[in-house]
């Protein structure tokens, strides 16, 4: 089969041909892939943001059941989550499983991803999508949730002051998902082009003094926390959703001595994401679809969001 396969000794992604279709294990699904989608995790692994991993790329995912324990899957069209837990440490059994000590992660650590013509993936991981969301648009689920995952942890007030740092792909989903929360939202960036597409439902800006009781970090960078310093409020909060390649050095003592939260936020609730698209309550814009042999056109591509097409 058709498949981008990341050499962790080269660090660099390969295009094969020839790379073998997986067998499920018992507990597991056969996917046919019919759209996967270029996370900014995927560009950071090619840069050394996790040096253990050598496998197939990719994570977010909208596929076709072909093979699976549960029978009636098969034929199904569905997203996956991406943290497959051993069901046995301590974080499996205190209710923490995207936490788990033995966890594979796909396309990231011990497993391989979706940027193949076919993957596999344990069977309770897997959403059914509705019939009335295009493969197009369920493809953000798995970062919506992501999105999601910072509402869930952090009770999101309506008078609340909320920044949120970033003006790309990530912070456009947690933007979105935090204004349905009433809360007075700003969005800080550096382009005052891509801040236009916010402003339908938040205040931006590209440079403020003011400050806030919540402050997400959605950057991608390691400068955001030092942004987010700057901008929270004392006994406030930050959350961080940024993944880098590379390291920040900061005061940790500014953050005792002011009573600061600081909150990292990863992987999100997918039932929620999907009845949000379903709805239309989280628009988004058209992903670019590329074929997986010019993958790096679709590395490069400055779309809002690009990835592959396998259908």
């Amino acid at each position: 089969m058709k498949a981008l396969y990341y050499d962790n000794q080269e660090k660099s992604a390969r295009y094969l041909e020839d790379y073998e279709i997986p067998t499920p294990k018992p507990c597991e699904s056969l996917i046919k892939i019919l759209v996967s989608a270029i996370c900014n995790t995927d560009k950071e692994i090619l840069k050394g943001y996790k040096p253990d991993f050598c496998g197939v790329l990719g994570h977010e995912f909208v596929g076709s059941v072909i093979d699976s324990n549960n029978k009636e899957l098969i034929g199904k069209r569905v997203v996956g989550e991406i943290n497959e837990s051993c069901g046995e440490c301590i974080y499996c059994k205190t209710g923490r499983e995207h936490h788990c000590i033995n966890r594979k992660v796909i396309g990231i650590t011990d497993k391989d991803g979706c940027f193949a013509e076919y993957m596999t993936i344990d069977t309770k991981l897997l959403h059914i999508v509705p019939d009335e969301i295009p493969s197009e648009v369920a493809i953000y689920t798995e970062p919506l949730a992501a999105a999601l995952e910072i509402i869930e942890q952090a009770h999101i007030k309506p008078s609340d002051t909320v920044a949120v740092l970033g003006d790309g792909r990530l912070s456009y989903m947690i933007s979105q998902a935090v204004s349905l929360t009433g809360a007075d939202l700003t969005v800080v960036g550096r382009h005052e082009e891509k801040l236009e597409q916010f402003k339908s439902f938040s205040k931006t800006t590209t440079n403020t003094t003011d400050t806030f009781e919540i402050v997400i970090d959605a950057t991608g960078s390691p400068t955001g926390i030092l942004l987010a310093q700057k901008l929270v409020r004392k006994k406030g909060l930050i959350v961080i959703k940024s993944t880098y390649a590379g390291t920040v050095e900061i005061d940790m003592s500014y953050f005792v001595v002011n009573e600061i939260t600081i909150m990292g936020s990863r992987c999100g609730p997918f039932k929620p994401a999907l009845q949000l698209l379903k709805r239309g309550l989280v628009t988004l814009p058209p992903i670019d679809l590329y074929e997986l042999k010019d993958y790096k056109k679709a590395l490069e591509s400055r779309s809002f969001k690009s990835g592959f097409r396998f259908i």
